[in-house]
């Protein structure tokens, strides 16, 4: 039996997502920040980022683990189109690309009203194929994960970018570090961490609820909840609607008002997460050196 010290439960209803039995599994220790977890299905695969090492590393069950791109430039986090391509946010270049199928890479958004974005940190596709991206400054605060630089946006922004048109909206632009971000499995909701606790206590350490319209612009922004350990990163939603967020103790799980109903512990502070496995019901956990997985009694959401 696993530990019953890697789970914390809150709600009784937490009970039945995870599996009990189930262990916290290493996969790989050898980052300086893992970051971007994103499953390809079809190939069997995980990638996810080492930013400060540049580069994209690769498991998987039969051979473990490889390196899929170095240098990286400084990518950050991961998600795939509704074609099964991957989109990537990128610290050192300051952009989000696309990795066509033959392994070529499409830029597809560099600049907004004329100046260079900050440093894009996360992304989501939705189902009509827009791309939603989060840009704080993460990246040019140091030479650590990106390029020391001063801001060129006067905001830190959430977008949504039309590749069929390459028209770029800002469709939030409050945050102080917008950060993770996911929709809900409806897609009625966008939800979106803000970090900026991760430099100053007195700032935000919340997820912030937004639901969208038919135009593809967000309304009724609000605070969804809040982390108590840490801050929230990386967030992804199951196939139920309850969110998982990235935290300084692990990864906590919120039902769908906001409540928080359940954590797993993981012995380093988490940066992100996603759902995979032929199943979808397998955690893959990026936490500052190290890539965890843990089998859970529920499904991801997100598709392909």
């Amino acid at each position: 039996m696993a530990e019953a010290s890697i789970y914390e439960i809150h709600d009784p209803r937490f009970r039945q997502m995870i599996v009990t039995s189930a262990g916290l599994d290493e996969l790989y220790s050898g980052c300086r920040w893992a970051e971007g977890p994103v499953w390809f299905n079809d190939a069997n695969q995980l990638l996810w980022s080492d930013i400060p090492n540049q580069r994209i590393l690769r498991w998987t069950p039969e051979g473990g683990v490889s390196v899929y791109r170095q240098p990286s430039n400084f990518t950050n986090g991961h998600t795939r189109d509704r074609r099964g391509r991957l989109i990537s946010c990128e610290h050192g270049t300051r952009r989000v690309t696309r990795t066509e199928v033959d392994g070529s890479i499409t830029v597809l958004a560099d600049r907004f009203e004329g100046r260079r974005l900050n440093s894009p940190n996360d992304v989501v596709v939705k189902s009509d194929g827009t791309i939603w991206f989060t840009d704080p400054t993460y990246g040019i605060m140091s030479d650590y994960e990106g390029y020391h630089a001063d801001p060129e946006q006067p905001t830190r922004n959430v977008y949504r970018l039309d590749p069929k048109t390459g028209e770029l909206s800002a469709v939030v632009t409050d945050f102080t570090q917008p950060n993770g971000l996911a929709f809900s499995p409806d897609e009625k909701i966008l939800y979106v961490a803000d970090s900026s606790a991760s430099h100053d206590d007195r700032l935000p350490r919340h997820i912030r609820a937004f639901d969208l319209t038919d135009g593809g612009r967000l309304a009724n922004g609000r605070v969804f909840c809040v982390i108590d350990k840490g801050i929230p990163d990386g967030i992804r939603t199951d196939a139920n609607g309850n969110l998982w967020s990235s935290a300084g103790d692990g990864v906590h799980c919120f039902d769908t008002a906001g409540k928080l109903i359940g954590k797993i512990l993981v012995p380093q502070t988490v940066a992100n997460l996603t759902f995979g496995g032929p199943r979808r019901n397998r955690l893959f956990i990026a936490a500052t050196r190290s890539l965890y997985s843990v089998y859970v009694a529920v499904t991801g959401s997100q598709v392909p």
